[in-house]
């Protein structure tokens, strides 16, 4: 489908096209063409058939070609990770891990599937249509066997106050999930697990619900939610890319730089203000939305707390965890 200039742009920004990546395509595209007339000056005697070919091999060449903007990335490459659906995805397998018991996430909707399952399916809410006390109670229980930064950060998988839902972040966030994903729905003042879940959970156990709530982490649910999506950029469209460059170094200070060469038009976002610079708000939203509120809620990784010698701040350090290798395996050529 073509693009218009009034389209929303495909670079993630939220800005139209026209005022946005339209020039700089516009530039490429113009290249194309000086490029392909070049060709046709050279060789006066080439069909229209031939010349058509000779414009798609340079196109799909330039298409294909590593970029080093994209940490040697195709266009190609790029786009699909981006834009095409999750079981579409190219060079990267998303597996299902045999152990889930490292994965907050999955161990939380394991408490919320049992608790279902002992009272035919289903269990009262509160009135404000939360998890239960005896729940929370039970999911704050198994933190102590997570694998958690040193020293509790907020918010990070250690962060948990009081005795309801709404104040336990990545229970909280676990439920979100359950719902979006259709694993459970708030019924009638209940929290019902669906039939069909109640089936897939009898027969495949908690793998069968791996894959469903990961997408809806990554597609469907709003990684604005926590900060009620008060800041700019939706990193979603992101997301592949910043796991498979975290996964390739470990630094966090490295991977904003990198998402700031290769999407330069997400930092137009960000205004410059008397404390900030555009790359410092957006490198700001990857720890807090990616870092923190998404691979830490799955147990993906670790985080240890900012350090500074002197006056001088160390580089953001995280430990990769096994299920984050387990999960993701990329097939990047040249990596």
């Amino acid at each position: 489908m073509k693009l218009g200039r009034n389209d929303p742009c495909p670079c993630g920004s939220g800005k139209k096209y026209k005022r946005c990546c339209m020039d700089s395509t516009s530039k490429q595209h113009a290249e194309m063409c000086d490029d392909i007339a070049h060709t046709a000056a050279m060789n006066p005697n080439l069909s229209l058939d031939e010349l058509n070919l000779v414009a798609q091999h340079k196109i799909t060449g330039q298409n294909n070609r590593p970029r080093a903007d994209f940490c040697g990335l195709s266009s190609s490459q790029l786009s699909n990770w981006l834009y095409a659906p999750f079981s579409e995805l190219t060079n990267v397998t998303i597996n299902i891990p045999s152990d889930l018991s490292t994965s907050p996430v999955m161990r939380y909707l394991v408490l919320i599937l049992d608790e279902a399952m002992q009272h035919d399916g289903a269990f009262k809410a509160t009135s404000r249509g939360n998890l239960p006390a005896k729940l929370v109670k039970q999911a704050s229980d198994v933190l102590p066997e997570f694998a958690v930064a040193q020293y509790q950060t907020v918010p990070s998988i250690s962060e948990y106050t009081g005795t309801n839902e709404d104040k336990f972040n990545a229970l909280h966030y676990t439920r979100i999930l359950a719902e979006i994903a259709g694993v459970i729905v708030l019924k009638n003042g209940h929290f019902q697990v669906k039939k069909t879940a109640q089936k897939q959970y009898q027969a495949h156990g908690l793998q069968a619900f791996f894959l469903p709530m990961l997408e809806a982490a990554i597609t469907k649910y709003n990684w604005g939610y926590f900060d009620s999506g008060t800041q700019n950029g939706d990193l979603r469209t992101f997301w592949l890319f910043m796991l498979w460059r975290l996964q390739s170094h470990g630094g966090i200070d490295k991977l904003i730089e990198e998402v700031c060469v290769a999407f330069p038009d997400l930092l137009r976002q960000f205004p410059s203000t008397n404390y900030y610079t555009p790359q410092e708000q957006l490198g700001s939203l990857i720890e807090l939305r990616f870092i923190k509120r998404f691979l830490q809620f799955w147990g993906f990784i670790t985080v240890d707390p900012k350090c500074f010698a002197g006056k001088k701040r160390l580089p953001i350090k995280t430990n990769i965890q096994p299920l984050l290798i387990q999960t993701f395996q990329f097939t990047i050529k040249g990596q």
